[in-house]
């Protein structure tokens, strides 16, 4: 597609994605590859990048709501084409309508049992069910002390023919910490509760624990199944393990604006609200008509870095809802001309991590937070 022109746009590169689940999946030979395309896809767009990561080899999608797995199945994604799972359920959720679409349901209490097999028994289906343990992250997912009630509940449910329980999994709280040792600890728990859940007569298609760093560091996590999310995305899912490259991943969001105006300013100026920044001399400034309207971070005033002109510049003082200043230092852009704010880094740009060391934050947020008001551009399709 071409480039569009605007004040702001968010480039989504389709083929980045397809060839980081094609990396992602050759991590993990042995085992399916779930895309995780909760929170609109991190920000990319759930639809085209659902449809990306199918033909790249994902045979399954994951999303934190039922509206969210609804969604993917009202646009046409049937369950001929992916499994599609969800796991963030709340009382009185739209359970038959998920049973219906074929959805399978993560379940991590005797509540959402309850709830679930009465909504299985007025659509007259089965229900898929997911059973999460909770092996020390103390999110979701049922607490080991608990599971035997749970396992006992699903076998009485199964065999009244109300679930069938698909899957058994958990999540790692610092798989993002190389040697943390609450990774062994987690796999260790987990290990435990499929013992458990086999012997009491519970057969799941897919035992899954193993999330983006999971993928990229601890092969022995695999199992049947791998849930890939930011990695999906091309970001690294901690500097501590390395930068995208490191792991054969492109990130596949570009977030990019045209300058609003360029103008010659005194010295002794204050910038922004609050004059945070004065210009020391006389300079020229740039106004990136972007802000935490947008999505960006308001702790990034003064330090969000941007490349405008062949120059990565900071911005200049504070980062407003709407719009933000660079300091051009003479530099003369025409207005119109592109500023990137992140992007791969390829030609010297700032990427999403840049971003999140100058917020304090994670590379996670960045992508995620880009809000609606941002079109996005889809390359590569």
């Amino acid at each position: 597609m071409t480039e569009t022109p605007g004040r702001v746009r968010a480039e989504i590169d389709l083929a980045a994605l397809r060839a980081n689940v094609r990396a992602l999946r050759a991590r993990a030979p042995r085992a399916a590859y779930m895309a995780v395309m909760k929170a609109d896809a991190y920000g990319h767009g759930m639809l085209p990048c659902a449809k990306a990561a199918l033909q790249a080899g994902a045979t399954w999608l994951g999303t934190a709501t039922p509206q969210e797995a609804l969604a993917l199945r009202a646009a046409g994604i049937g369950v001929d084409d992916a499994r599609v799972m969800c796991w963030l359920w709340t009382p009185g959720g739209p359970w038959r309508a998920a049973i219906e679409a074929d959805i399978d349901l993560g379940v991590s209490g005797m509540w959402a049992l309850r709830e679930l097999t009465a909504a299985a028994r007025a659509a007259g289906r089965t229900a898929r069910v997911q059973l999460k343990i909770d092996t020390g992250l103390g999110r979701n997912g049922c607490m080991p002390a608990d599971w035997p009630e749970l396992v006992e509940a699903c076998l009485k449910a199964q065999a009244e023919g109300t679930v069938k329980v698909t899957g058994i999994w958990s999540h790692y709280a610092c798989a993002d910490e190389p040697g943390h040792p609450s990774i062994a600890l987690q796999s260790a728990e987990f290990a435990d509760a499929l013992r458990h859940a086999e012997e009491a007569g519970l057969t799941p298609e897919v035992r899954h624990i193993a999330n983006s760093p999971a993928i990229l560091t601890l092969p022995e996590t695999h199992y049947d199944l791998v849930r890939g999310g930011i990695a999906t995305y091309g970001i690294s899912p901690s500097p501590d393990l390395g930068v995208p490259a490191d792991f054969g991943l492109r990130p596949v969001m570009s977030l990019k604006a045209s300058l609003a105006l360029v103008k010659h300013v005194p010295a002794g100026l204050g910038v922004s609200y609050g004059h945070h920044y004065v210009t020391a001399e006389p300079t020229t400034l740039g106004l990136v008509p972007v802000g935490y309207g947008d999505g960006l971070p308001r702790q990034a005033s003064g330090s969000g870095p941007v490349l405008v002109a062949g120059k990565v510049r900071t911005v200049a003082g504070r980062l407003a809802m709407d719009q933000f200043v660079v300091d051009l230092h003479g530099d003369e852009p025409a207005v119109g001309d592109e500023a990137v704010l992140f992007g791969p880094g390829d030609r010297g740009e700032p990427t999403a991590e840049d971003w999140a060391r100058a917020a304090g934050t994670i590379g996670y947020e960045i992508v995620t937070r880009i809000g609606t008001r941002v079109p996005r551009v889809y390359v590569n399709e």
